[in-house]
């Protein structure tokens, strides 16, 4: 090697990159080169723009405010809106049982058949009294008739028509008593037929055939119940009982239909709602001194016989009627000693706590009286999703069961087009 090829070969390192490659790698070789050099996802990658992760979505409901009902639910229990016991009105033995327990039956409708025949031999002496007295009577009559015009001829004593009148009369009298006693043999005949005194659902016998009833009290036979329509009875304070009697004057409660008193819904013990609507009949009118409770009383229609008397069961009464109220799902609300808060999603899809105020429970929701806006969105679901001040994206949240997203409103309105 000459002294000149080791400079030459030092002024080749020294070029550039680029005036080293060969032609061909100049355009398209060189144009990957640089792309696998550059920032990782520069012109977008799976991680969308810049990068970075979607957000991520969470459940919203849209506030619409309304008017909402407020209800209260308190204890009761079920009576029978009419009790009649079946007693023997008769002394006699059992006979025959002439209904089957725990049927329906009818007012007077016979149910029992104690033995009659010491009440029909003393109806057929008390008959035969009646035809005696009749007899008597026509006698008494016939006399007086031929003594009227003897008397005026002075043909007998004034004394003598004046016994006969007075027989006429005494006859009359015991006609009346002959019959009286013929009614008395017919009732007490009727009595050993035993019958329903009302209409209603009957229990079980208390007495069975052969036994000897009515001895000395009217024993009791069986209990007839009347369950449609069912009372039920519950109590409440006084002063929300002055505010219930202010509201349904002031027309701020749902009214039972046909009728000026204020409906009432029964929830069972497996948390159902009965199908049919009651009307709140009236309340006590003295205050319990000890609690301050005023007992009330409702009419719930019964057919059918699903309810018995003695259950207890929960009374849903609408006590008012906010306006400009929300109703929002429960799980939406967080509850606390410090107060309650739920999460709203602004448009930027930034999650902020939001204090609200909560009046009371409607079925599954919460009714909020302030604290938020129409158009508002409020987060229910997706609370787990939540990273730090990450931004979320809001989609409509949709009740498990329902064919449709839920709306923040007492019902269901369609969402506004934008």
């Amino acid at each position: 090697m000459t002294e000149s090829q080791p400079a030459a070969a030092a002024a080749l390192q020294r070029r550039p990159l680029l005036s080293r490659l060969p032609l061909f790698m100049t355009v398209g070789t060189l144009s990957a080169v640089l792309a696998a050099c550059g920032p990782s996802g520069a012109q977008g990658g799976p991680g969308g723009p810049g990068g970075g992760m979607p957000p991520t979505e969470v459940g919203v409901v849209t506030v619409t405010p309304g008017v909402v009902g407020l209800q209260t639910e308190l204890p009761g229990r079920l009576e029978a809106s009419r009790v009649a016991q079946v007693r023997a009105r008769a002394a006699g033995i059992v006979q025959e049982r002439l209904f089957r327990e725990g049927s329906d039956v009818k007012a007077g409708q016979p149910l029992f058949q104690i033995d009659a025949a010491p009440y029909k031999a003393t109806y057929d002496s008390a008959q035969a009294a009646v035809a005696k007295a009749e007899a008597t009577l026509m006698q008494a009559s016939a006399q007086l008739t031929r003594y009227k015009p003897l008397v005026e001829a002075n043909a007998i004593s004034k004394q003598d028509y004046v016994n006969a009148e007075a027989s006429q009369k005494q006859a009359e009298a015991d006609l009346a008593s002959a019959k009286a006693a013929l009614q008395t043999a017919k009732i007490n005949l009727g009595y050993t037929t035993v019958t329903a005194p009302i209409s209603g659902r009957i229990g079980r016998e208390l007495v069975t055939v052969g036994a000897l009833v009515g001895q000395s009290e009217a024993t009791q036979m069986a209990v007839v119940q009347q369950i449609d329509p069912l009372y039920v009875n519950f109590t409440q304070s006084a002063a929300e009982v002055m505010k219930l009697r202010d509201a349904l004057a002031n027309g701020q409660l749902k009214r039972a239909p046909g009728t000026e008193a204020a409906s009432v819904r029964l929830v069972k013990d497996d948390g159902s709602e009965f199908p049919k609507a009651g009307k709140l009949l009236f309340s006590d009118l003295t205050v319990d001194s000890t609690s301050g409770q005023i007992t009330l009383r409702a009419e719930v229609p019964n057919p059918g016989g699903q309810l018995l008397p003695g259950l207890y069961v929960r009374v849903r009464l609408e006590q008012a009627q906010a306006s400009d109220a929300i109703t929002l799902p429960q799980q939406a609300v967080t509850r606390s000693e410090k107060g309650d808060v739920v999460m709203v999603v602004s448009p930027e899809g930034k999650v902020s706590p939001r204090p609200v105020k909560v009046a009371a429970g409607k079925g599954n929701q919460w009714v909020i009286l302030d604290g938020l806006k129409a158009g508002e969105q409020v987060m229910v679901d997706g609370f787990q999703k939540l990273r730090g001040d990450a931004p979320v994206k809001a989609v409509p949240w949709q009740a498990p069961g329902s064919a449709a997203p839920a709306a923040a409103a007492p019902a269901a309105a369609p969402a506004a087009k934008s």
